[in-house]
């Protein structure tokens, strides 16, 4: 009886070989990126004015990938059209997002709109009464200096204990009650103008000048719905922001260095209001002539702050806000606290809206996936 032979292994050729033989045939395994999924695709329009599958997933990873904390609304908009919009579960269209420090951008729309009314003069004294006694050299701080973040002021923002942080303590400590009157009377550390000072009180003390100036001697209530009238007649209806508000200290002054609330198209139409030089969806004029040019020109105290956003460049120094090394150079942003995001890239026709919660250490990664996103404009 004859015994079976032993099956032999392949040679050790053939096994290198095989992929070359597989490839021959055709039968070659995919290369690239995986296809999104439906989910990925259904947040993006058909035609989004970039490759649809790239963008799909750059939004996806926002929402899916780790270390980049919890984004809980996303909004694209290409040449003022929505291209891509999702929200997390809990939040949707009607849910309004706290700007943060975005905040301070509404509150430089609204000086803006006081200066083309004549009520304020960029490089004159800030009418801050408690500075205009003789030989107070805070009496050299303009209101340019204070859209800057250069008045000077000791504001230490982002302290270590955070309890001592200037913006903590004007908030939520001493200062809670009269937050303009406890930022105005700090002292100064720096000679007005020379110095970037990124500061939360700057813009409260913007805030109450423009109180100041809209209810000269007025209540709190007074003086609160003055501003809130104002921005609504001036800024909201005409951008059609129906979430829009904003919070107020008892002595009511807009905190408008953190407090300003809205949803995801609001923030949006902001963008674009911004995108557009200072005009409506529609072409209407809304900000002045030139003052969208004067909040994205550089301060000479930092090359990647302007008036009230921050520009897509290097700092000069190790601060890393946006992605200079990647482009676009002429992108800017409002940037808030747990990364908040309104990005504009005006030569891709881009605004996002990013709202979310993501903690200091993993800023950075969320960075990236942001301008993964914009790079898919090119």
């Amino acid at each position: 009886m004859r015994r079976a032979m032993p099956r032999r292994r392949p040679s050790i050729a053939v096994t290198l070989l095989l992929p070359a033989l597989l490839a021959a045939c055709g039968s070659e395994a995919p290369t690239g990126p995986p296809p999104p999924s439906a989910e990925a695709l259904a947040a993006v329009a058909p035609r989004p004015g970039a490759d649809r599958a790239p963008l799909a997933r750059a939004v996806d990873a926002l929402f899916t990938a780790e270390g980049i904390g919890e984004t809980r609304a996303l909004l694209v908009l290409h040449d003022g059209q929505v291209v891509a919009q999702r929200y997390a579960e809990g939040f949707g269209p009607d849910s309004r997002f706290v700007g943060w420090s975005m905040s301070k951008t509404v509150t430089a729309l609204l000086i803006g709109l006081l200066v083309a009314d004549g009520k304020l003069a960029l490089d004159a004294p800030a009418p801050v009464p408690l500075w205009q006694r003789a030989g107070d050299p805070r009496g050299e701080i303009t209101v340019r200096h204070l859209l800057q973040m250069r008045s000077g002021l000791r504001h230490q923002e982002n302290a270590d204990p955070v309890y001592e942080s200037a913006e903590v303590r004007m908030m939520f400590g001493d200062g809670r009650d009269d937050m303009a009157a406890w930022a105005e009377a700090q002292v100064l550390q720096h000679a007005p103008g020379s110095t970037f000072t990124y500061s939360t009180p700057t813009s409260v003390i913007l805030a109450d000048i423009a109180a100041r100036v809209l209810a000269p001697g007025g209540s709190p209530a007074e003086r609160r719905q003055a501003v809130a009238q104002y921005l609504q007649t001036r800024l909201a209806a005409p951008l059609d922001l129906r979430g829009l508000t904003a919070e107020h200290d008892r002595q009511g002054t807009m905190v408008g260095g953190a407090m300003v609330w809205a949803t995801a198209a609001d923030w949006g139409r902001l963008g674009e209001l911004l995108r557009q030089d200072g005009n409506a969806a529609d072409g209407t004029p809304v900000l002045p002539r030139g003052w969208v040019e004067l909040m994205r020109t550089p301060s000479p105290a930092a090359p990647d702050y302007g008036g009230a956003l921050w520009l897509n460049r290097p700092s000069g120094g190790d601060r890393q806000v946006l992605f200079a090394t990647r482009g676009p150079a002429d992108a800017f942003a409002l940037v808030g606290h747990l990364g908040q995001y309104v990005l504009v890239a005006p030569g891709q026709g881009l605004t996002v809206v990013r709202l979310g919660k993501t903690d200091a250490p993993d800023r950075p990664a969320l960075v990236d996936r942001l301008a993964d996103l914009v790079a898919v404009y090119r």
